[in-house]
């Protein structure tokens, strides 16, 4: 655990060891953590599975979890100019994991940089706000005190910022992402797009997003929420690895979508 400055902003990162005794250089996996919260919850859920078999990397946006926020409004934009900034830190292309906001980061960075991208997986993700519906936030609820708690405890800007890292939050989401499926079109990175089947996102835009990406692969997990993560751990991992690892675009016996490939 270390801070580093990206785009001149005081970063905490985290980056696994490289491992001597491995002779082979393993992919690096970065991880992308939703809104509101922060790299911990990825470390701690698919981040042990995934460590045994890729060298991860990840850090906390501006304005989450042990990184200090700006005075400025949150906007999806710069949150893939950090990440786009973190890559370029690592010196090499990486696999995305994206939950979330992380998702919505994700596609960004392999629209914009395809470069520094070998495959994306998005989980829980929406490409258009009209995708989520959001509900008024309530600041008297005991699930914002109990989330209040948390930020405090790895926020450089203490207890009193929690709400306004909310507000900023919930403004962000009333107007972005604003990508269209002619923008997911144009990603040539193979993309994975991961939900569970009672998501926040509508399984309809999840489905319209699968179906624009060129190189896209759908998983809907059955029996999870936009908790799938921690409510199916294993499984999110063997689904994300079996993606990370086999050939791409699959070759299947009745292709409809790939039939070029199967011809």
């Amino acid at each position: 655990m270390t801070t580093i400055k990206l785009n001149g902003h005081r970063t905490w990162v985290w980056i696994a060891k490289k491992g001597k005794r491995r002779k082979k250089k393993r992919p690096m996996v970065v991880l992308l953590h939703g809104g509101m919260s922060s790299s911990t919850s990825l470390l701690g859920s698919i981040g042990p599975g995934l460590m045994k078999h890729y060298r991860v990397a990840a850090f906390d946006r501006r304005g989450h979890g042990r990184t200090a926020d700006l005075d400025e409004p949150f906007h999806f934009n710069s949150m893939a100019n950090e990440t786009i900034a973190f890559i370029e830190y690592l010196r090499r292309p990486v696999h995305l994991v994206g939950h979330s906001d992380g998702g919505v980061v994700a596609l960004m960075v392999a629209m914009r940089r395809p470069d520094l991208v070998e495959r994306a997986v998005v989980i829980g993700a929406n490409y258009h706000y009209s995708g989520v519906t959001i509900e008024p936030y309530d600041f008297g609820s005991p699930d914002f005190k109990r989330w209040r708690k948390r930020f405090e405890k790895r926020s450089p800007d203490g207890r009193r910022h929690a709400r306004r890292v909310v507000e900023k939050t919930m403004t962000m989401y009333a107007s972005e992402p604003i990508l269209k499926t002619s923008n997911l079109a144009s990603i040539r990175v193979p993309v994975l797009v991961m939900a569970g089947d009672d998501d926040v996102v509508a399984l309809s835009h999840t489905c319209s997003m699968y179906e624009s990406l060129p190189e896209g692969q759908l998983a809907i997990v059955p029996g999870t929420s936009h908790a799938l993560l921690k409510e199916r751990t294993k499984e999110s991992v063997r689904i994300i690895r079996r993606f990370l690892n086999d050939r791409v675009p699959p070759v299947t016996y009745m292709p409809i979508r790939r039939r070029s490939v199967g011809d």
